[in-house]
């Protein structure tokens, strides 16, 4: 039975090869075939190809990159003196909650964190007391949308950034040049009780254990944030902790990876710093993520169950310049899809945001290092082509030359 079983098999396995190669053929040649439609001085692909996302292009089995996701040669992952190899790695500055949470401990655990906040503006958080279950159940649903029907996740896409839900592509999906290898689903999680109905309906349980999760890291958020503060000297029942506790914004980004066909032509995401207080990012077992340090590119090396924590733009602008919100990126392979979940966290949208009055003392040689700024200001930078030149912390700074750059090192 054997020696006639396996001439099936083959013969199987052929077939379905032929068959992805054609699918593969199929999509290149509707990519080519719709580019053409829109004539050569156009910079973008029609909106069904766009909208199709890079899990439909790897799914679909094709071995050449298209042109729109193909970076210029010197923003290529390994161009430039910051290149990296694979053995340009980073073991980030480890906070220990347990040991935060024990008051004899508490005052070593602070240096540390003020210490990694102020040199790589990246951390990791061990024994955060977050259940396994329900880190792992995150992660699993997360994985169960993006293998969803291209149709049911094309049902939450929306041009609208305040959207509770947001499904897309890319980074900046409507002005990218180049588009990044990454889909994403974006939920709004605050207030989390008014929004959560609005969230995908598929996977069944994907309310439920996001919400779950949501929950968990906006509790973490909290207490880093009140450690934090103590570590810059702002009092307790000062700065504003009060208010976060009041309301705050929290938004979750789910983000889906794909194999590349040739990951050395393009980024997951390209080089940016995040808008907020501080992100938390939540990994499976496949690296990508990259931070900027000393000048380099270097590779996180994640710590199972941990989570990867990061200075935002905002808490730069209240700290006044202590804590650095830096550059990462995410970088992609060939061989297996990445998925990880970022947690946005910072004040409500409507909040004007500049530096703790306590960090600011003109007369102490401490000026005020940066411009107020809300959410508007922020969209209106998005929109506006400052974005190809600096980046949005820069566009805030109120000092410039010798002095902007040293607060930036």
């Amino acid at each position: 039975m054997s020696l006639v079983a396996a001439p099936m098999t083959i013969v199987d396995l052929a077939t379905s090869a032929q068959l992805q190669q054609q699918q593969a053929m199929e999509v290149e040649e509707e990519a080519k075939a719709e580019q053409q439609e829109l004539g050569a001085g156009e910079q973008e692909l029609s909106y069904s190809i766009l909208m199709k996302g890079v899990r439909h292009l790897s799914d679909s089995g094709i071995t050449r990159l298209p042109d729109r996701y193909v970076l210029p040669a010197p923003d290529r992952p390994g161009a430039g003196l910051a290149t990296t190899t694979s053995t340009s790695r980073v073991k980030l500055p480890v906070v220990d909650l347990a040991r935060l949470r024990d008051p004899s401990q508490r005052a070593a655990v602070l240096q540390t964190l003020d210490a990694a906040c102020r040199g790589y503006g990246f951390f990791q958080v061990v024994n955060h007391g977050v259940d396994g279950a329900v880190i792992a159940g995150m992660r699993d649903v997360a994985r169960r949308f993006f293998e969803l029907p291209l149709p049911e996740r094309a049902r939450y896409m929306s041009p609208d950034v305040r959207a509770a839900v947001r499904y897309g592509t890319s980074f900046n999906q409507a002005k990218d040049a180049v588009l990044c290898w990454r889909d994403f689903l974006k939920l709004v999680c605050h207030p989390l009780r008014d929004v959560v109905a609005a969230w995908p309906r598929e996977p069944a349980d994907l309310r439920d254990v996001a919400s779950g999760y949501a929950a968990a890291s906006h509790g973490l958020f909290m207490e880093l944030m009140e450690a934090a503060l103590q570590a810059l000297g702002i009092a307790a029942d000062g700065g504003v902790l009060g208010e976060l506790a009041a309301g705050s914004s929290h938004m979750m980004t789910v983000n889906c990876y794909p194999a590349c066909p040739q990951p050395e032509l393009t980024l997951g995401m390209p080089a940016h710093s995040d808008y907020g207080l501080f992100t938390f990012v939540l990994q499976d077992h496949v690296e990508g993520l990259q931070v900027m340090h000393g000048g380099r590119w270097l590779t996180v090396d994640p710590i199972p169950g941990s989570f990867v924590v990061n200075v935002g733009d905002h808490l730069e602008i209240y700290s006044n310049g202590a804590y650095k919100s830096v550059l990462h990126r995410v970088r992609v392979n060939s061989t297996r899809p990445r998925i990880s979940v970022a947690s946005f966290h910072s004040l409500p949208a409507e909040r004007v945001v500049g530096p703790a009055p306590e960090l600011v003392d003109e007369a102490a040689g401490k000026p005020r290092r940066y411009m107020d700024t809300d959410f508007a200001t922020f969209l209106a930078y998005l929109a506006s082509a400052d974005g190809k030149d600096k980046t949005f912390l820069q566009s805030r700074m109120l000092l410039h030359g010798a002095a902007a750059a040293s607060i930036r090192t």
